[in-house]
């Protein structure tokens, strides 16, 4: 039974990443006074780039970061136990691995970005960099809050320390700090300086076209789904009725309102210069630095 939730972690991404996408698209356009496109866009988008043609500059590594980008938010996802409940895969994994393959994901971008010789992929890369320094370490940090209390790298353990040991000061601002990151994780306004349309032209994925490209975008949309299914999980573990498929629904719920805050404020603020964007992600380190020293104390 357990190797199956695997396959259902796995399905319900894939089926409504795209579909939370659709939301903040279409509550964007309603922010700011448009119609927008139809919710169900990202899957016509999806469709459309599978269906054409992929120009590549004829260099392996180009060709394979959109499949090592996807690959490891597949694999993240068939560790996590969606609807509180431990897939197959989770014990053979700790906090360490999870993190290992969302830092992977963006390793794969700077990959395919510098592979590709374009000036604002470069420009992209470089900027992509600075976020895997300075903001996956907060990622790091909020598993490791959640490792101290349950004192254990178990995935399972770290994730539900909150319902089993209840909230601490250290979980608290946390929770805060994971908020005030949760923008950069996904890459939204005001923390879209990877790809700043305006500004680099898409930078990383400037180069790419056809089902590489289509890759790369479920990789965000599956990536954007990820960090909100986590926030819920982590800090958020109460509202569990022990029915499998009833707290699925919970959590996508859940999950559906972490969409549309991650949507209102990527809607309602301007993206910040890349300086501005690294003295915040400095700020953010030292919280969750912080946050991280109040546990070992058990505050």
């Amino acid at each position: 039974m357990d190797i199956l939730l695997v396959f259902v972690n796995i399905l319900i991404f894939i089926a409504l990443a795209p579909l939370f996408e659709g939301v903040i698209r279409k509550l964007t356009a309603k922010v700011q006074s448009r119609q927008g496109p139809p919710v169900v866009q990202p899957y016509y988008d999806l469709i459309k780039l599978l269906g054409k043609e992929s120009i590549t500059p004829g260099n392996w590594a180009f060709k394979l970061a959109p499949l090592m980008a996807l690959s490891s938010i597949i694999t993240a996802i068939s560790f996590i136990p969606l609807g509180f409940r431990a897939t197959a895969l989770t014990q053979y994994g700790d906090v360490i691995t999870v993190i290992y393959l969302l830092t992977l994901g963006s390793v794969a971008i700077l990959l395919g970005a510098l592979s590709s010789k374009n000036t604002y992929a470069i420009i992209g890369a470089s900027r992509e960099m600075a976020t895997i320094i300075l903001v996956e370490p907060v990622l790091a940090m909020t598993f490791i809050v959640g490792a101290v209390k349950a004192k254990s790298l178990g995935i399972d353990a770290s994730m539900f320390s909150l319902s089993s040991g209840g909230y601490g000061w250290a979980s608290v601002l946390m929770m805060v700090v994971f908020i005030l990151a949760l923008q950069a994780f996904v890459g939204r306004q005001p923390f879209d300086t990877t790809e700043a349309e305006i500004e680099i032209l898409e930078g990383p994925f400037i180069e790419y076209s056809g089902p590489n490209y289509a890759l790369f975008k479920l990789y965000m949309m599956m990536k954007q789904m990820f960090y909100a299914v986590l926030f819920v999980t982590v800090f958020i573990p109460f509202l569990k009725t022990g029915y499998y498929a009833v707290d699925i629904a919970v959590q996508l719920v859940e999950v559906f309102a972490v969409t549309c805050f991650i949507g209102l404020v990527g809607a309602t603020n301007p993206r910040l210069r890349i300086d501005q964007a690294v003295k915040y992600y400095v700020v953010l380190v030292a919280l969750s630095l912080t946050a991280v020293g109040m546990s070992f104390y058990g505050v």
